[in-house]
């Protein structure tokens, strides 16, 4: 209250050290607001700046919306709203539907001795290390020994994939190619539903009421992306697991006549119904010829090497069912990456 009733009070005026002190943020802090555009520029006296009340109150602003969970970049496009005299009310409902959880699964919290017991007891730094840098662990400040964890059920199947005998590598290299993909199916549906519905809404600076609309289409259409993707993964997974395993079992059969049969023979004479063992550099691999449905047969020479070990991994009677299995899933990703390369990538 004013020393002198009647009279205006005069603003307080502060050094950088005062403002920091004053609003609980460091000299650093302020100088990075203002770089960003955060902060008004100071008051230039003579060799000194000179800091007013409006900047500590911005300065209370910004620490109440980081405080709400609002990232910088939003709380520069809200003070900007409010600098250009629109109001705050209805962007700030908007920002807050854009900005909240896509998702109603809460954070969890995991400590390293939990992850190595969860992961087969073995500490794996440098699969922790992908994890973080992944984003799937975040670590806790003061807390080397802690981590939160963003999506407990992606967590949970990594574990469940390890446990099944994935190794941690391939989860994370399978990880950061399903996120590639999955990235590309956001920016598709945001084109998608940006062109047709909130076109209206970006042409110009939006009212309250405009902005009120646009946070509840936003939260009208949030659940949609999640459950078409849901509906048509369901889809693919049923379609191409039954093809799969028809194509596997068709295989099977047909080595296994072959297999039966000692006289049996293929192009260069030898025989096309066994795999070779593990001294062995032959794998005999079935094809069926394009656009014919007669059964095409022929002997690959692989290295012994890899003959090897793959015997080692699925035991010498299913060395050629393995080869097989791998080189369809190699030809089957391939389509799908030609399928999902837009025209402007290629």
């Amino acid at each position: 209250m004013s020393e002198h009733p009647g009279r205006p009070e005069r603003p307080h005026e502060y050094r950088i050290e005062d403002l920091a002190h004053r609003s609980g943020a460091t000299v650093r802090t302020i100088r990075a607001y203002q770089d960003r555009g955060l902060l008004p520029k100071p008051e230039r006296r003579g060799r000194a700046n000179v800091y007013r009340d409006a900047h500590l109150a911005r300065l209370h602003q910004v620490a109440g919306l980081l405080d709400r969970g609002y990232t910088l970049a939003s709380i520069k496009e809200l003070l900007d709203a409010w600098d250009t005299g629109r109001g705050l009310g209805g962007v700030l409902g908007l920002v807050a539907e854009v900005d909240g959880p896509w998702t109603d699964e809460e954070t969890g919290r995991i400590t390293r001795a939990e992850l190595d017991a969860r992961f087969g007891g073995v500490p794996d730094d440098a699969a922790v290390e992908d994890a973080v840098q992944l984003g799937v662990l975040v670590r806790v400040p003061g807390s080397p020994e802690e981590f939160l964890v963003p999506s407990p059920q992606e967590l949970a199947v990594a574990a469940e994939l390890h446990a099944a005998g994935v190794p941690l590598p391939a989860i994370t290299g399978h990880l950061r190619e399903l996120r590639t993909r999955v990235e590309h199916i956001a920016g598709r549906f945001l084109d998608f539903t940006t062109e047709y519905v909130f076109r209206q809404y970006l042409d110009h600076a939006p009212t309250d009421e405009e902005a009120a609309e646009a946070a509840a289409l936003v939260r009208r259409l949030r659940p949609l992306a999640q459950q078409t993707v849901d509906a048509e993964l369901a889809r693919a997974m049923r379609a191409m697991a039954t093809r799969y395993l028809r194509d596997h079992l068709d295989g099977e059969a047909a080595m296994g006549t072959a297999g039966g049969d000692g006289d049996a023979a293929g192009p260069a004479g030898g025989s096309t119904g066994s795999a070779a063992g593990p001294a062995g550099g032959t794998a005999s691999v079935a094809a069926t010829a394009a656009g014919s449905p007669v059964s095409a047969r022929g002997d690959v020479r692989l290295p012994e090497e890899t003959v090897r070990a793959v015997a080692a991994l699925v035991g010498p009677g299913n060395v050629a069912a393995f080869i097989a299995a791998a080189a369809e899933r190699e030809v089957r990703a391939r389509t799908m990456d030609a399928l999902v390369t837009r025209p402007e990538d290629e």
